[in-house]
């Protein structure tokens, strides 16, 4: 995969040459996509550029309702992003966004989400890109997938008037997928 250009020098004849080097990106992968229910699959003419596994946790607050009742409503998550080998490529956090350390940044919102096959982790998503900054791996990306979760829901109980506002964290892991269109 072409995706990062780089300059090198090379002396030919005494002279220095600037010639342009193709080599692939920190982190690009060549990695399928994963077999999914329709609801959550990538659109057609798009193939996976990064697949980045993240551990950290969701944040809840205590919040009432519409009709008063409380519940534990989704704040934002907090996870770090690991490539195959587990080290640390970038976080997850608030927005939904991802940041890599390649300073690209790509911002999402739920298009669709299916139960996980584990019921008592969070569902399974699609999410849409709707914006991008920095330069790097995630600028072209149009759609990621949220699969393989482990954990993630918030308590059942401890959510009432008297915890207004109160947060919790849970633990849980994920293997986020980016697609971009295929050139």
């Amino acid at each position: 995969m072409r995706t990062f250009l780089e300059a090198a020098e090379i002396i030919v004849g005494g002279v220095i040459v600037a010639t342009l080097v193709w080599l692939p990106a920190a982190n690009a992968q060549k990695v399928s996509a994963p077999e999914v229910p329709a609801a959550v699959q990538a659109p057609p003419g798009e193939h996976v550029i990064l697949l980045a596994h993240a551990s950290g946790s969701q944040i809840y607050t205590c919040q009432a309702g519409e009709e008063g009742k409380f519940s534990w409503t989704l704040k934002a998550p907090d996870a770090e992003l690991k490539d195959e080998t587990g080290k640390v490529i970038g976080s997850h956090f608030a927005g939904p966004t991802w940041k890599l350390n390649d300073g690209s940044e790509v911002m999402g919102k739920a298009a669709a989400h299916v139960d996980s096959p584990d019921a008592e982790s969070v569902a399974w998503l699609l999410l849409n890109a709707v914006s991008h900054s920095g330069q790097g791996l995630l600028t072209k990306v149009t759609t990621i997938q949220r699969i393989h979760t482990h954990g993630g829901k918030p308590p059942a109980n401890g959510c009432d008037e008297s915890h207004r506002n109160a947060e919790t964290k849970s633990n849980y892991t994920a293997d986020y997928y980016f697609y971009a269109p295929a050139m």
